[in-house]
């Protein structure tokens, strides 16, 4: 399921996108069936070696256009390998939440947008993410998970001294942060308690159907307790 609007993104085919932190690929797949000249950077080995495998079997199934290409890329958020200005648009979701030095991180991303283009972050919303971190220490004291929770007019800020400006924002998957708040409560490991297990097998029907029935509440739920804040960037004039 994707976090980023890409009516909002502004992606045209032909266009270098980078997937900065790209875990197992949707944004990347997303923006390869577009069109789009596609890096897919993570610091995870193996997740990167199932994206490859995944954009290989996209182009024999005919999913690729003739003019786009994907490339996976082993790298950190701190030190992206890429000279200034390499792409027109980037995708960072779920990232930032995870890593200590988020300053440095969002530096880059400044630096290696080209000036005219645009920036999509995803991170989790101030209000689920502050109920996880009260449900469950488990849930936020794992290694690699998250080590903070943004406010909207924090991430600005932070964005603003790296020389961006956000332009758009929204909320999304409302349905996700009841699921997470079940977790916390029945404990962020048991991921098959039967509670757990019937409201995921809710989140796989909207994922793969997109019914009515799981649709129409997302729609209802994300302004209110959607679980990811989205935010739309570009360089400040």
């Amino acid at each position: 399921m994707l976090t980023v609007e890409f009516d909002r993104l502004g992606l045209s085919a032909g266009e270098r996108v980078l997937d900065m932190g790209c875990g197992a690929g949707r944004h990347a797949f997303e923006c390869l069936r577009r069109g789009a000249q596609v890096v897919a950077l993570d610091a995870d080995e193996v997740e990167l070696k199932g994206v490859v495998s995944v954009m290989a079997a996209m182009s024999e199934a005919g999913e690729v256009p003739d003019a786009a290409a994907g490339l996976a890329v082993r790298g950190t958020a701190l030190s992206l390998p890429f000279a200034d200005g390499t792409f027109e648009r980037i995708i960072a979701a779920e990232v930032l939440e995870h890593i200590p030095d988020d300053t440095m991180a969002m530096g880059e991303l400044a630096r290696v947008l080209k000036p005219g283009g645009r920036l999509a972050v995803t991170v989790p919303r101030y209000g689920p993410e502050l109920m996880n971190w009260a449900l469950s220490s488990e849930y936020h004291e794992t290694p690699g998970g998250h080590v903070r929770i943004y406010r909207l007019s924090q991430l600005a800020e932070r964005f603003r001294q790296a020389g961006l400006r956000i332009v758009g924002h929204h909320h999304t998957h409302g349905l996700h942060s009841p699921y997470w708040w079940m977790r916390c409560l029945v404990g962020v490991s048991r991921d098959q308690h039967p509670l757990v297990r019937v409201y995921h097998s809710i989140l796989v029907h909207d994922i793969v159907h997109a019914s009515p029935w799981t649709r129409w509440p997302e729609r209802v739920l994300s302004p209110v307790i959607g679980k990811s804040l989205v935010v739309y960037l570009e360089h400040a004039e």
